[in-house]
C-alpha cells in the first residue's frame, strides 16, 4: 500500500510539473515575423493555386481533389501494389507543418470559402480575390503590409471568423 501511495504522489508531482512546463512554454512570446506584403500574398496565392490545381485546368474542383487523394495514396503505397500495409501506413513521415513549410496554411479550406458563386469549382480569380480580401481585413492600418504588431489581432479575428 505504501508503494502505491508513493507512486501515486510521484505521478501527481510529475503531472503537475509537466503542466507548469507546458503552460510556461505557451506563455513564451512568439518570435517576430517579417512583415507580409500584399504582393507577397498575391505571389503565394498563385503558387498555392497551382499546387492545388492538380490537373492544370485553371479550376479547383472535384477532379483536383480526387487527383490529390490518388497522389497521396501513391506516396504511401511504397511498394506500388495498390494496397497499403500497416507498415506503409505507419511509416514515419515528416509532420504536416514541415511538409507545408513555415507560415503556410492548407488551401482546401480556403478554396471552399473562395467559391463565391457556390458552383463547387473555384477559379484562380475567385481564389486570389478571397486571399486578398482576407489580407485587406487583417491590414489594420491599410498600408499594404501586415506587420508583426497586426498579427495578434489577425489571429483573434481569424478565430472569430472561423467560429
Amino acid at each position: 500500500m505504501r508503494k502505491f501511495v508513493t507512486l501515486s504522489l510521484a505521478a501527481a508531482a510529475l503531472s503537475g510539473a509537466a503542466g507548469v512546463a507546458y503552460a510556461q512554454a505557451g506563455d513564451a512570446p512568439a518570435p517576430a515575423r517579417a512583415p507580409l506584403t500584399r504582393a507577397e500574398v498575391e505571389q503565394r496565392t498563385a503558387q498555392k493555386f497551382a499546387r492545388l490545381d492538380a490537373n492544370g485546368d485553371g479550376v479547383l474542383d472535384r477532379e483536383d481533389r480526387e487527383d490529390r487523394r490518388e497522389a497521396a495514396f501513391e506516396r504511401l503505397d511504397a511498394d506500388g501494389n495498390g494496397a497499403l500495409s500497416f507498415e506503409e501506413f505507419s511509416a514515419k513521415r515528416e509532420p504536416r507543418a514541415e511538409r507545408r513549410g513555415p507560415g503556410r496554411h492548407g488551401g482546401a479550406r480556403m478554396a471552399r470559402r473562395a467559391d463565391t458563386n457556390h458552383d463547387g469549382a473555384v477559379t484562380q480569380a475567385e481564389f486570389a480575390s478571397a486571399a486578398l480580401a482576407r489580407f485587406d481585413r487583417h491590414d489594420a492600418d491599410k498600408d499594404g503590409t501586415i506587420s508583426d504588431s497586426e498579427r495578434p489581432a489577425r489571429r483573434i479575428r481569424r478565430a472569430r471568423d472561423d467560429g
